[in-house]
């Protein structure tokens, strides 16, 4: 079916087509985004070369359930760009849904520290955390909802004196882990109309997708709020609305069968 009545509309808002997931909600998968903040420190600057980002999906006495996060931003972090309510993204990945027990964060070797003098120095990484720095997590992802996990670093108590003008890096790191976002599924009949579909919030922010051949709509990603559900088919012929539909963090609301008159 050809779909060039929905181009209109893209050209007017925000979209993010990515979020629609033509598979309903059988993919058991959640969506994790590993953003990194900073508690100030008396330091210019200091600099920690991120290099991969893992977590561990949790299972009795296995050690082998590590995941590497494959989208990572790699590179070297002044943490002090990040303090006062500031953040970065460092990775996102799909998940599958469950429980995650750590993170583990690999480290290179261009960590730095600059006092405030101007000196630079090297932060040196203690051999035990030559594998990565591993945190404490425990969190439950379920299925086709977003979270953030926040890294808060501690700056000050991070880089530790050796006495004879060295440091040395140990990261200390609360985690906080929440979710930002449900998504909205059902299912359209007939089937063979394959609507897309626009879910908009009220300043006119879209996310959508379409329905694939069974009918079946799940569009993930979508903050808490009201939101208006428009199905769109070719021509205009089918079109519908549905109006306030209200999403919670951690919840995917089911609108059940949706009839295209």
């Amino acid at each position: 079916m050809k779909r060039k009545h929905l181009i209109p509309l893209m050209l007017s808002c925000l979209v993010w087509f990515s979020a629609c997931d033509s598979d309903n909600d059988s993919t058991g998968t959640a969506k994790m985004e590993v953003r990194m903040t900073d508690s100030p420190g008396d330091y210019e600057e200091v600099n920690v070369d991120v290099q991969s980002v893992q977590v561990h999906k949790e299972v009795e006495g296995d050690e082998s359930g590590w995941i590497t996060l494959d989208e990572i931003n790699p590179g070297v972090y002044n943490l002090l760009d990040f303090a006062n309510g500031k953040d970065t993204l460092l990775a996102s990945s799909t998940l599958p849904a469950g429980k995650i027990s750590q993170i583990r964060l690999i480290l290179g070797q261009n960590n730095s520290l600059k006092l405030k003098d101007g000196t630079v120095t090297p932060l040196v990484t203690p051999s035990g955390q030559q594998s990565g720095v591993k945190l404490e997590i425990n969190a439950e992802l379920e299925s086709d909802v977003t979270y953030v996990l926040l890294l808060d670093f501690d700056a000050a108590k991070s880089v530790v004196a050796r006495g004879n003008g060295q440091y040395n890096l140990k990261p200390v790191v609360r985690t906080i882990t929440h979710a930002v976002a449900g998504g909205i599924k059902g299912t359209v009949t007939p089937a063979e109309y394959m609507p897309g579909i626009y879910v908009i919030s009220a300043a006119n922010d879209t996310i959508g997708g379409f329905a694939n051949e069974s009918g079946d709509f799940l569009v993930k990603g979508v903050p808490a709020g009201i939101y208006t559900v428009k199905f769109y088919t070719e021509g205009d012929a089918h079109n519908k609305t549905v109006e306030n539909v209200s999403v919670t963090q951690n919840q995917i609301v089911d609108l059940g069968a949706v009839t295209l008159e």
